[in-house]
């Protein structure tokens, strides 16, 4: 069927262009007056009635998408939502997914929580709420500690009070910078834009299927509640108006991963033999002559109970005592309290390449470029120490903000808009345990060890272990105190002048002060020889479960060489053990002394305060000040065209300040750890400042009624991260290993941000009602890329204790280099009490004498530090279709998007390389199909995502992390009952996929996440 003639609208609508930023409220606006008005009106006696056809719903959300992409000026996509108070989505990330060009990276729980658009990551998107820059408080639990992370977490907020998502993909002058990816704006319901009263809630019953994948000792509920609801209403003749939204939702969740915790380090084949200097060269097969090669030290299978509380709620109240006169007030509030109870078995292969040895395979590598050992042997006596972890995690996020704004329509020429806010992300612990809380059960009858990496699942072969409670104790414990802080006060001002039905000038001014604090201490104690004697939490309960019968989604977990048990214990029960062992008997690495009641509790808690040696604290203030200007001219020729032009101007001062520790000494305290020692600390203070001209240029042309052709270029800059602006150099305490360098970090708050010079071109064509197909090239010419460098220092004072003429002696005996337990042992048996040899407790604890080793070469610190490199550039194509089969109900969309760059990450290096890769480039698909009428609502989706790189640092060192193309099935049913209430389920992750991570090559395993199926079934009721 021909598309209907609408060239005389269109050339009018050129000349009435409103800004995208408020163009959703309006199709909202008259959409819900639509419907209104064809449900209310009545046809007058005497005169025919006319069939009026209400669209709303999926079409109606999706109608209002094509019109803010067709009808804005720059690149925009959008969500709109279905009705107020039905998003598309149960996550805000899980729906941007859906648009060309963002994709998302999931959480722990297998939820979408950040976004990269067009191979830029979550942290170069600048992330708004009602056009206001929001803050984001993130714990980094991959290490535990403080993030330097600006990447908005969508996890906080629930989709039920949110009308819309707008997301730029050009950059404007109008526009907050920080955003080289997009700025994506959420926006809220306002209720003097809405023309009826709106009421409704809503209840869904959320089952998850994971969780009957977890051990009994720490599964949650299967089934949780979640409600939501919306009220919102005018008065006095439209003068006034008042919207409250909220929402409650619980949710329990497993995820079960197989893992390696410190990465595979790289490093070039040297004569010496490198980490495998000492070790026989029949325990090596294939080991390379050149090139690259890599090793791991540990391999863990852990699984983890997530207990999920949100609550979010938005008070709107807007005043409007003229028609030109219109004052806003709203409060936006988010609580989200995230607890689990994590359970991990692992093996510490130290690196040790042994055998072959009691029939234990050779460690075998792979062939180069970078070689990886595919087998990994360490060979053992039957005695060596099993961890069998158990952890807590426990935090409380709260995000509050208050905002006004001013609205004034002077005359039908100039208008200004005053918009100022309050905001505050704060994370803090919500535990007595602090935030995350982890204490290692060791079973000391670990022989012969083999780690395979030929699967999916990273396999373990572990033969003749078996469970004795006998030959259990306590062992290493570590209670972490984080804390995230951030608050962004804002004021902008913006004023409007219409200089001809054709001309239109907006003008700009912007403050911003956004002050960030991340810190984080440990109570770490390393009593590797036990807390009390051997056999001491005996009478601890450990369920045993089938190991590979938790990973059942992965292939590999039916190998018969995997082990075949996973060991489970409570925390509770285990702590409450060690404090009792540790009033009786002391702990190992305290001399075994006695404590009291209070020591003992102290010493299994986490720290009260950030002031201790090691502890991190940063601190940062950035003050920015913007200015802009932006000429929108409409052509009204016979080629309809639309030119806008600004320029931007932005200038930053930044202060940062974090806590150093210095360090006088190092303590060779167990087999192979190694720990500084007489910590003082201070604060290191640095400042940096820069300013930047950003132009933009948008046009736009309707070769035809519907074919629209539009070009863009603009320039933004992405801010570095807070961890790349610390005041000083940061060396962790803990890091060093016997024969393995210690690791620190330093940062410089004079880093300029990333500038991204961008040109879009794109062709769209509306060819039927609701129906388009749209093709875009996008490049972006980034500059000053951050790049991480690691380069190796050394510190007075802090020695490597595995050096020196005890050292050599032991070597000399005949003892291999990667047994590091039996050459500290040789040492105290023949040097106790020569200088340096210290022996606190000469009693053989779990093969281990307690006592401190010196050293006399220094120890060896890869410091990763920031510097500006020169950049490269990223491209891509972006396709994106949507088709509507005539009034039959049934409709699909779905778009692809091509992304390739130079910042890529240099795998055939050392792990000390200067690299410069750009974290989430990759290709990504969306297929989405649905059906619906007056009754029935169906909808069911298909997201893709190719690999990418997920970190660039792994393991204290430039080690990739990359994460494997993944696809995930999601579907939606609506059922209507009269007008007013709708019957919905969610179905998600309907394909049960697991998401796999690995390193260099595919071989080298990082991590096996899997998830599982997720339902939610409920009701809405509309009044």
């Amino acid at each position: 069927m021909k598309h209907p003639q609408i060239s005389k609208t269109r050339r009018q609508s050129t000349r009435m262009q409103r800004h995208p930023v408020a163009l959703a409220s309006t199709l909202a606006l008259l959409a819900s007056a639509g419907a209104v008005q064809a449900q209310q009106a009545a046809p007058a006696a005497g005169t025919q009635s006319l069939e009026t056809v209400v669209v709303t719903g999926i079409r109606r959300s999706l109608d209002s998408a094509v019109t803010l992409k067709r009808e804005s000026r720059g690149l925009v996509d959008g969500i709109v939502a279905e009705d107020i108070g039905k998003f598309p989505d149960t996550n805000l990330a899980e729906s941007m997914q859906r648009i060309a060009g963002v994709s998302i990276d999931r959480n722990a729980s297998g939820e979408g929580s950040r976004v990269t658009v067009r191979g830029v990551g979550p942290d170069f998107n600048m992330v708004l709420l009602n056009g206001r820059q929001m803050p984001t408080s993130i714990i980094n639990q991959l290490n535990n500690g403080a993030s330097g992370s600006r990447a908005f977490d969508f996890a906080n907020l629930s989709s039920d009070s949110i009308s819309a998502l707008e997301v730029y993909k050009t950059a404007r002058a109008e526009s907050p910078t920080g955003g080289i990816g997009a700025t994506i704006n959420v926006k809220t319901a306002r209720p003097l834009d809405m023309r009826e009263r709106i009421a409704s809630i809503g209840v869904k019953a959320n089952y998850d299927g994971s969780v009957s994948r977890l051990p009994n000792e720490i599964k949650g509920d299967k089934v949780t509640p979640e409600i939501s609801g919306i009220y919102s209403d005018t008065f006095g003749n439209r003068t006034l108006g008042i919207a409250i939204s909220g929402s409650y939702s619980k949710r329990s969740s497993g995820s079960n991963n197989a893992y390696t915790q410190n990465g595979w380090l790289s490093e070039a084949y040297n004569a010496t033999g490198g980490a495998f200097a000492g070790v026989p060269a029949s325990n090596l097969k294939n080991f390379p002559t050149s090139g690259f090669y890599t090793h791991t030290n540990d391999m863990r299978y852990s699984v983890t109970a997530l207990d999920r509380e949100r609550l979010n709620g938005q008070v709107v109240l807007q005043f409007a005592p003229t028609k030109e006169l219109k004052f806003t007030v709203d409060h936006t509030m988010a609580v989200n309290t995230v607890k689990s109870k994590n359970l991990e078995n692992s093996a510490w292969f130290g690196p040790s390449f042994s055998g072959p040895l009691n029939g234990a395979p050779q460690t075998t590598f792979t062939s180069g470029p970078v070689a990886t050992p595919i087998i990994q042997t360490a060979t053992w006596d039957g005695t060596h120490d099993y961890s069998l972890n158990a952890g807590q995690f426990a935090q409380k996020t709260k995000l509050n903000s208050t905002g006004f704004n001013a609205a004034w329509k002077v005359n039908d020429a100039l208008s200004f808009d005053l918009d100022v806010h309050s905001s505050k992300s704060k994370t803090t612990p919500d535990s007595p345990y602090g935030t995350y809380a982890t204490m290692s059960l060791a079973l000391f009858t670990q022989g012969n060890t083999t780690a395979y990496y030929d699967k999916d699942l990273p396999i373990m072969e572990s033969k003749g272990m078996v469970y004795d409670p006998a030959k259990t104790n306590v062992t290493g414990s570590q209670f972490y105190n984080n804390l995230s802080d951030q608050t962004v006060d804002q004021g902008q001002l913006r004023g409007t002048y219409r200089l001809s039905a054709d001309d239109k000038l907006i003008v700009g001014l912007g403050f911003t002060k956004l002050k960030n604090r991340a810190a984080s201490a440990n109570n770490f104690h390393g009593d590797w020889s036990g807390i009390g004697p051997a056999g001491g939490f005996k009478n601890l309960a450990v369920g045993q479960y089938s190991l590979g019968g938790l990973f059942n989604r992965i292939p590999g977990h039916d190998d018969p060489r995997l082990y075949p048990t996973f060991f489970a214990q409570d925390f509770e029960a285990q702590r409450k053990q060690a404090v009792a062992n540790a009033m009786q008997f002391g702990s190992s690495s305290t001399g075994n002394v006695p404590m009291s009641k209070a020591v003992a509790e102290a010493y299994f808690a986490a720290p009260s305060d950030f002031s201790q040696p090691g502890a991190s604290d940063w601190r940062t203030t950035e003050k920015s000040t913007s200015a802009y200007g932006q000429w929108d001219h409409s052509f009204d020729t016979a080629i309809p065209m639309n030119l806008s032009v600004g320029l931007r101007y932005e200038s930053t001062k930044i202060e940062s300040s974090s806590q150093v520790t210095a360090y006088t000494g190092t303590d060779w305290y167990a087999q192979n750890e190694v720990r500084l020692t007489g910590g003082t600390s201070t604060f290191g203070t640095k400042s940096g400042k820069y300013s930047y001209w950003l132009p933009s240029i948008d046009w736009d042309a309707d070769l035809a009624d519907n074919l629209k052709v539009r070009a863009s270029f603009g320039v933004n800059i992405g801010r570095p991260g807070f961890d790349q602006m610390l005041g000083g150099t940061a060396l962790n305490a803990d890091s060093a290993r016997y024969n393995v360098p210690g690791a620190g970090s330093a940062g410089d708050p004079a880093l300029k941000p990333l500038k991204s010079k961008n040109l879009d071109l794109s062709a769209e064509y509306y060819y039927a009602k609701s129906s388009y197909v749209a093709l875009g090239a996008f490049y972006k010419k980034v500059s000053d890329f951050i790049t991480a460098t690691v380069v190796q220092q050394t510190f007075p004072g802090l020695n490597q204790p595995a050096s020196g003429t005890y050292h050599q002696a032991a070597l000399a005996s005949g003892i291999p280099a990667d047994r590091p337990d039996l050459i500290r042992q040789y040492i105290f048996n023949n040097y106790a009490g020569q200088p340096g040899v210290t022996v606190t407790n000469a009693t053989l604890n779990q093969g281990n004498i307690l006592g401190s080793v010196p050293g006399t070469q220094p120890l060896q610190f890869n410091i990763t530090s920031f510097a500006n490199a020169a950049g490269d550039n990223i491209k891509g194509l972006e396709f994106n279709f949507q088709h509507m089969f005539g009034n039959s109900g049934f409709g699909v969309s779905g778009n692809y998007t091509m992304v390739k760059s130079g910042l890529k990450f240099i795998n055939n290096t050392d792990s000390n390389a200067q690299q410069s890769p750009l974290v989430g480039i990759s290709d990504s698909a969306n297929l989405v199909g649905f059906y619906e009428n007056d009754v029935w609502s169906i909808r069911a989706a298909y997201n893709w995502r190719d690999e990418f790189l997920a970190r660039r640092t792994d393991g204290g060192g430039n080690n990739p992390m990359y994460t494997e193309a993944y696809g995930q099935v999601d579907a939606s049913i609506g059922y209507k009952i009269g007008k007013n209430l709708t019957l919905q389920a969610d179905l998600l992750n309907l394909n049960d996929g697991y998401i796999r991570q690995h390193g260099r090559t595919k071989d080298q395993v990082n991590s096996v996440l899997q998830t599982g199926r997720r339902y939610l079934i409920g009701a809405r009721y509309r009044f």
